[in-house]
């Protein structure tokens, strides 16, 4: 799998994964016996399918045990640990559930609490990349905690929640947006701060003739008359669409049809929040901060 494929379904199933998990870990719906067994399933199908997508990114998968290990330090560690505690406490919050017929209260906050702070871990681990400055900024945690709590209620039939969460999805999601355009041309990095050279510098001829990783992976731009259609499709799918269902029609049917349009919304967007991330290094490439925001 191409590693930007399993990115973009590791950060959209986990996170909705998660969100359905944190919802039942407080209680809701009260799923136990084998309605429990299918809620719980499901979660842990998209949670864990979710991370197992995300180790095709890493350079030696086989080396994964290693994402443990620098949790002091790295977000990416931090996530790791935070989503094997998750899972283990819901694991048994979910075993009462199915197997004694009751969800305790105290494994289910605790679990919920896990469940969000992996998902918010895994938030930060784009937001704290300065070189990034899309990333690099509020918003991006808080609609990441957004679409996991949304998504999980949908999923959960917490119909009422769903509504106002999909409603603050959609203002926080042209929030990120809009603020995102801005970041890269107002960033205090350039050619002359890089060299030190307190002038309006230029590259006198790009460091290569050809592609190479750094500009497939880091400077990879999207026509911008594109990324508009795709962001008015991803806003309208994530949010605008499902609630219209939803407040036409809360049946079972029409909710699932919700919660297939948000999350065809989710993939959008996180497809357009990795494609259309400048990163600092396409200076060296002859970018100008100017050009790549406003291209």
């Amino acid at each position: 799998m191409h590693p930007a494929k399993s990115v973009i379904l590791f950060t959209s199933l986990s996170g909705i994964g998660f969100g359905l998990l944190i919802w039942l870990g407080l209680g809701i719906p009260k799923a136990v016996g084998w309605v429990g067994f299918v809620y719980y399933a499901l979660a842990f199908a998209l949670s864990v399918g979710g991370l197992i997508a995300s180790t095709f990114h890493l350079g030696n998968p086989q080396r994964a045990w290693r994402a443990f290990t620098q949790w002091k330090t790295s977000w990416l560690s931090r996530e790791a640990v935070l989503a094997v505690a998750a899972l283990t406490i819901m694991g048994l919050h979910g075993a009462a559930a199915v197997f004694l017929g009751y969800q305790p209260a105290f494994l289910g906050v605790l679990g919920a609490a896990l469940c969000l702070a992996t998902v918010l871990a895994t938030a930060m681990i784009y937001t704290q990349l300065k070189t990034v400055p899309r990333w690099n900024q509020p918003a991006t945690p808080v609609l990441f905690g957004l679409l996991s709590l949304g998504g999980g209620a949908l999923l959960a039939g917490h119909i009422t929640t769903a509504l106002w969460l999909l409603a603050a999805i959609g203002v926080v999601q042209l929030w990120a947006w809009m603020a995102g355009d801005k970041a890269f041309s107002g960033g205090a990095t350039s050619l002359s701060t890089a060299t030190g050279l307190g002038a309006q510098v230029r590259a006198f001829e790009p460091p290569h003739t050809g592609g190479n990783y750094l500009m497939r992976e880091m400077v990879y731009e999207v026509g911008r008359k594109h990324a508009v259609k795709l962001r008015v499709i991803a806003l309208g799918l994530m949010a605008v669409l499902p609630l219209v269902l939803i407040l036409l029609n809360d049946k079972h049917l029409v909710v699932g049809l919700a919660v297939i349009s948000h999350f065809a919304g989710v993939l959008v967007a996180r497809w357009l929040f990795f494609a259309e991330a400048e990163h600092v290094v396409g200076l060296y490439y002859g970018r100008d901060q100017n050009a790549v925001s406003a291209a």
